[in-house]
């Protein structure tokens, strides 16, 4: 049995103004010029957290050949230009014709992606992908937990496996399952059939994370569900609230062995149970002043992340915001470190200056105005790194990775991480190659929602979600929907239940 894998993988943020290029692409996949596919995929990620991780796993543990044919990914940011999207289609299908014969399709991809002329860009990658297997042929695709499923992908999908964890932890998990499935679809021991359903309703990432009630609750119910008599798989996806585009929002689906009324019941209990926790999805967010208040209110406590989620990088936004790091160093908060502000200018200033120097910066808000102003002050140059790491937490375990060169600065008081590529920061690891050891701060702003609570959430005695502003700020009111299907729910308050 030979399996065929692969796929694009992009969040798009269409609130942004910063297109996504096939450089982009290039630059953040680490596997070379064309993307490559083959022992490049094997070598990068076997024995790692990740979705083709998984997928390796699953093919030695049912016994077929995975034949790995691209992995591509970039940072989230604006559309993904058409040129990028076409380019990165039609080098997959020239290499899937290439592979032929094969018994079945892995599909890598994220859900959340939006080209300049395909707001369901995955939906036009998987209809291509059918085009050239034929409608038998077994089609099984992973998603990201932030997936806009549309009914295209649904219905031209056997099985859509989306990750039942926020932070994404599950995905080595998930690629395993989806290949040890495709496996028996193609011995013919299940039957799948698969009821998607798409609720009105648009959630934001603070209360999507499912280390946290109400989704804890939820994904232990659902997990619940999935070891019922027939019941091959269940998927909650809550969905990319910043794309503006008409399939936004929360979505399920059920898939049973060979049971469509089965399948139909299910899937209706689960879009139920959502739907009554809709008005506990809703955060709460506290600004950095009262943050600082807090901290100081109790010294002994121990460490406190402020969550700068409205600048998360893992959403889009551009890195580089300077509304907490201006108020630490107006406060004259001493003890603190913010991590990890994208400024490639200043990280090369430091690089050329040299550890111990003292530069005079022009820090961060460059990119646009939504996010705070340049700090501009004189800086220490503490510790300087060629950025190099692998994820050591629970999240992309194993998988190496890039900052660029990277600087740790003393600004007013405060420690900022400085990097050349635009990252999100979700393991400690990627501070710790910086100097910094989180444990040993009062205060520490991170540039992410959710996925941080993976690996720093036990150094933490409180986290506050940031009341920040910027393109992935979790507030509906913030932004100008345009696309989106209405009513929905909490941007129309008189929604029926789906």
């Amino acid at each position: 049995m030979r399996i065929a894998s692969g796929g694009v993988q992009h969040e798009t943020n269409t609130f942004s103004k910063t297109p996504t290029t096939l450089a982009d692409f290039v630059r953040d996949s680490n596997c070379g010029e064309m993307l490559a596919g083959g022992d490049t995929i094997f070598e990068r990620f076997r024995s790692t957290g990740s979705i083709h991780g998984g997928y390796i796993s699953g093919a030695e543990s049912a016994g077929f050949e995975l034949v790995p044919l691209l992995c591509a990914r970039a940072q989230p940011s604006g559309l993904v230009e058409e040129a990028a999207f076409e380019t990165m289609l039609r080098w997959f299908l020239e290499r899937l014709e290439k592979a032929k014969p094969f018994d079945g399709v892995l599909l890598d991809l994220h859900g959340a992606m939006v080209a300049e002329h395909h707001e369901d860009a995955e939906g036009a990658f998987i209809a291509a992908v059918r085009d050239v297997v034929g409608s038998t042929m077994p089609i099984v695709v992973t998603l990201d937990l932030h997936a806009n499923i549309t009914a295209q992908m649904a219905e031209l999908a056997d099985v859509i496996i989306g990750f039942d964890t926020y932070p994404h932890v599950d995905m080595s998990e998930r690629g395993h399952e989806a290949a040890e499935l495709i496996a028996r679809i193609v011995k013919g021991e299940v039957t799948p059939i698969q009821e998607f359903r798409q609720l009105p309703l648009i959630t934001l990432p603070p209360k999507q994370c499912t280390l946290r009630d109400p989704m804890q609750y939820l994904m232990e119910r659902v997990h619940q569900m999935e070891q019922e008599p027939d019941v091959l798989t269940a998927t909650v996806a809550m969905g990319f609230p910043f794309a503006d585009i008409h399939d936004t929002g929360v979505s399920i689906l059920v898939t049973t062995d060979g049971n469509a009324d089965l399948a139909r019941a299910k899937a209706d209990e689960l879009a139920g149970w959502l739907w009554e926790l809709r008005d506990e999805l809703q955060p709460e967010l506290t600004t950095i002043e009262d943050v600082i208040a807090h901290v100081n209110e109790y010294p002994e406590a121990g460490l406190v992340i402020f969550a700068d989620g409205s600048d998360n990088p893992g959403g889009g936004a551009p890195c580089d915001g300077t509304i907490a790091l201006q108020a630490m160093i107006d406060a004259g908060f001493q003890g603190g470190a913010v991590g990890v502000i994208f400024d490639p200018e200043t990280a090369a200033h430091a690089h050329r200056a040299g550890v111990g120097a003292t530069i005079h910066v022009r820090l961060g808000g460059k990119t646009d105005n939504l996010h705070g102003a340049p700090v501009e002050r004189e800086a220490y140059v503490r510790v300087l790194s060629d950025g190099k790491y692998t994820y050591r937490g629970p999240m992309m375990q194993g998988v190496q990775d890039n900052l660029g060169l990277t600087a740790t600065l003393i600004v007013g008081g405060v420690e900022v991480v400085v990097s050349s590529q635009r990252r999100q920061c979700f393991d400690a690891e990627m501070l710790r190659i910086a100097g910094v050891d989180p444990t040993g701060r009062r205060l520490l702003v991170l540039k992410s929602a959710v996925h941080f609570r993976a690996d720093f959430g036990p150094l933490a005695s409180r986290i506050f979600d940031a009341d920040t502003p910027g393109i992935h700020r979790p507030d509906l009111a913030a932004f100008d929907f345009q696309k989106i299907r209405r009513p929905i729910y909490p941007l129309d308050v008189d929604v029926a239940r789906p």
